[in-house]
């Protein structure tokens, strides 16, 4: 039979350090999306410039939203960028997800063998208040 020797204050001790690392991956992917999103916005486009904003012309009726607004044309690096950042969002995700699943997974074994180790101490002392003492006393040895 195959023994464990967990020591539960050392797994304690690596899940915190899992879970920084795992956050700063969050902290990096979050960093990494803005910065493509500014990419996009900077890139411009393949329209000459002033043609890259339309604003209307003639008399325009007021509106909840101004009307004025800049409509702004993307550019073939802005649609790459999203492309590239839509094809590995769910390996994003999965990075994520696997990081939570790990953290997680070892926290419950962890608690499972702790709850073991409890329940075998009590079935032991339940045992041994089972024990009939007297009945011993007189076992295999001599009478006084």
């Amino acid at each position: 039979m195959a023994t464990w020797d967990i020591q539960p204050q050392g797994v304690q001790g690596q899940l915190k350090v899992v879970g920084t690392h795992a956050e700063d991956l969050g902290k990096v992917l979050t960093a990494l999306l803005t910065d493509m999103r500014e990419a996009a916005e900077a890139a411009g486009t393949t329209v000459p410039g002033s043609q890259a904003a339309t604003r209307p012309y003639g008399p325009v009726l007021p509106q909840k939203a101004p009307v004025w607004s800049a409509q702004v044309s993307t550019g073939p690096v802005a649609a790459a960028l999203a492309e590239y950042a839509t094809k590995r969002k769910t390996d994003f995700q999965a990075m994520a997800d696997r990081c939570q699943a790990a953290v997680l997974g070892a926290a419950k074994a962890t608690n499972e063998y702790v709850q073991g180790d409890l329940e075998a101490a009590g079935n032991a002392q339940n045992a041994a208040r089972a024990v009939r003492v007297d009945a011993l006393k007189d076992f295999g040895g001599k009478k006084q």
